[in-house]
């Protein structure tokens, strides 16, 4: 999920073993508790009964923060919450929404060292699935809330948390969020805790931390080539199954042409200052020239999906009998989508690839809304800059965007803006495994995002 440059993710990691010992082991321990609670429950899709054992616990740790009024939505098989903790000293702003996801991608497992919902501590790691994506930041939010209600911080507006059910899959809770609840959820602004955070090196020094404002468009297509088939003892020139691999090897070696908006130069521009190596020259090369094929294509190779369009084959079926010639064959490619390029101008790029014998289609109900970049606020940014400068002072802070989707699309499209924010980061180099095997995040990252959550909030929601 993170590229080289990208400091995105929800999910990242670690504080000093200093900072660690500043805190009260009851403390820690209590955030252990309750993190271990929110991962040892397996809500994935399909599994409406565990999103509503999340929510119930979820609702009352809200509760111990003052917070009742928690809205529950069942709707596609999940559930959706909508928390309201109203201003004490109301400035007239509108509300800031706090966003995070409940869903994690499924786990086999037999594929697992350990069963993926056993909370569990190894080497100074949380492990688990959804432990990095997404509920490390889910209980961050949730924390910061309790204990700024708990200092007595009164918030001069309203802050809304958007907790999702189906961001893994369909993303109907933030699409209906941002239109059939928008009055439910209607904010200035809204933090996404699924994408921001940062990137430290192993001596602690700080590489940067990033702050989303803009994100690829996530669209599926379905290749299709048919046929009336026969024996294969006879072999007929046209088949089903060559067509649609002939199609899948000229999409392979397709590039799409390489681009570049406000997030990405941003992003770029700031590290072509801090890198002196051949990272940083291709990134001054490419700043200089967008349209340099060949300093794009190799930008392209070390961070994949930061320059344009990609598209990969993810799924493959065909054929229905081993002694007969293939009727149908099938297989969807996966895309995402660099903002401003429409989904339908993908779909014939696609088709014009494929050629006649192969139909390729937009699968319905897969794709993110297309959006633009969230317009950068210096009081943001600053915000953030201060926030993170309570553990790392002066340290970067990038805007950029994601390869990956989010349910920030959905409203940013309805016309609110979003900023991808993390209180997590991660150590350069160190695999956090976010939908992979033995997913983790370090404990001492769990812990330290908290205090930057509510130094976020109290300088952009106080008075």
């Amino acid at each position: 999920m993170i590229g080289r440059n990208m400091f995105l993710l929800a999910g990242m990691l670690a504080l000093t073993t200093a900072a660690h010992a500043q805190t009260p082991a009851s403390k820690i321990a209590a955030e252990r508790a309750l993190f271990a609670k929110i991962v040892e429950i397996p809500t994935v899709e399909g599994q409406p009964a565990e999103f509503k054992k999340l929510t119930t616990l979820l609702t009352a740790e809200f509760r111990k923060a003052g917070i009742t009024n928690v809205i529950v939505k069942d709707h596609d098989n999940t559930q959706t919450m909508i928390v309201r903790w109203p201003a004490a000293k109301p400035s007239g702003k509108k509300p800031i929404l706090l966003m995070a996801h409940m869903d994690v991608v499924a786990a086999k497992a037999s594929d697992w060292k350990y069963p993926p919902f056993q909370f569990r501590e190894e080497g100074g790691y949380y492990l688990g699935r959804g432990s990095n994506d997404n509920k490390a930041a889910l209980t961050g939010i949730v924390l910061a809330l309790q204990y700024l209600h708990a200092e007595k911080f009164a918030p001069a507006r309203d802050i809304i948390v958007l907790f999702t059910g189906d961001e893994e899959t369909i993303g109907n809770g933030a699409r209906r969020a941002a239109s059939e609840w928008r009055d439910l959820i209607d904010a200035e602004y809204a933090l996404n805790g699924d994408a921001g955070g940062g990137s430290v090196f192993p001596d602690g020094r700080v590489e940067g931390f990033g702050i989303q404002i803009a994100e690829k468009t996530y669209a599926d297509f379905r290749l299709t080539a048919v046929n009336r088939g026969g024996h294969s003892s006879t072999p007929r020139p046209d088949n089903a199954i060559y067509a649609l691999a002939s199609a899948l090897t000229a999409i392979e070696r397709h590039r799409f042409p390489a681009m570049i908006n406000d997030a990405t130069r941003a992003s770029y521009e700031i590290l072509a200052k801090g890198d002196s190596g051949q990272y940083g020259e291709l990134v001054r090369r490419f700043l200089a020239d967008p349209q340099d094929r060949e300093t794009a294509d190799l930008l392209e190779a070390m961070d994949p999906g930061s320059t344009r369009t990609r598209c990969v084959a993810t799924m493959l079926s065909g054929g229905h009998a081993p002694n007969a010639l293939p009727q149908k064959a099938e297989a969807n490619v996966n895309c995402r989508i660099f903002p401003s390029v429409k989904i339908e101008e993908v779909r014939q790029q696609l088709q014009a690839l494929s050629g006649p014998d192969v139909t390729v289609t937009a699968v319905e109900g897969s794709q993110t809304p297309e959006t633009a970049p969230s317009p950068m606020r210096d009081d943001i940014t600053q915000a953030y800059r201060a926030a993170v400068g309570t553990r790392f002072p002066n340290a970067p802070v990038l805007p950029f965007q994601s390869a990956g989707a989010t349910d920030g699309a959905f409203l940013r499209a309805a016309g609110i803006p979003v900023y991808g924010f993390g209180g997590l980061w991660g150590i350069v180099g160190q695999r956090e495994g976010a939908h992979g095997l033995d997913e983790r995040v370090w404990a001492e990252g769990f812990h330290g995002q908290v205090p930057i959550w509510m130094e976020m909030l109290r300088r952009v929601a106080g008075t």
